[in-house]
């Protein structure tokens, strides 16, 4: 951090927020105040009891969404965000096929409860 700030002024660090309802983009300066923020809701799906699903092209678009929002907001010129941060929701998951880059399926939220059997069964074998 120290590097970035060393005589460069107006600058700025996104974070994406990968919520478990919202995606939230927040713009920080360089001494960590928040300038601006957006964010967009997500859906979660139930397909079966005790399964929690989220459609990642939804929170794809979400993403891309909250941050042209902040940055427009903003006014802030692009070439002025000097490193963008992604954080996520805990163990949810979701494989994404590495040639076409589109997913095999919805990501599985972590409050899904499909293995929990699985994992009690594990955990009884020590």
């Amino acid at each position: 951090m120290d590097e970035i700030k060393k005589g460069k002024k107006n600058q700025y660090i996104g974070v994406i927020d990968l919520g478990t309802t919202s995606v939230r983009f927040i713009l920080f300066n360089l001494e960590g105040k928040a300038v601006t923020q957006s964010f967009c809701k997500i859906g979660q799906y139930y397909p079966k009891p005790g399964w929690v699903e989220e459609d990642p092209e939804e929170i794809l678009s979400a993403a891309c969404e909250a941050v042209r929002e902040s940055i427009g907001k903003s006014e802030i010129d692009v070439s002025k965000i000097v490193a963008i941060g992604i954080t996520n929701q805990r163990e949810s998951t979701i494989v994404w096929n590495r040639k076409s880059g589109n997913p095999y399926s919805k990501l599985i939220v972590w409050q899904d409860r499909r293995t929990s059997k699985r994992c009690s069964e594990l955990k009884a074998l020590g």
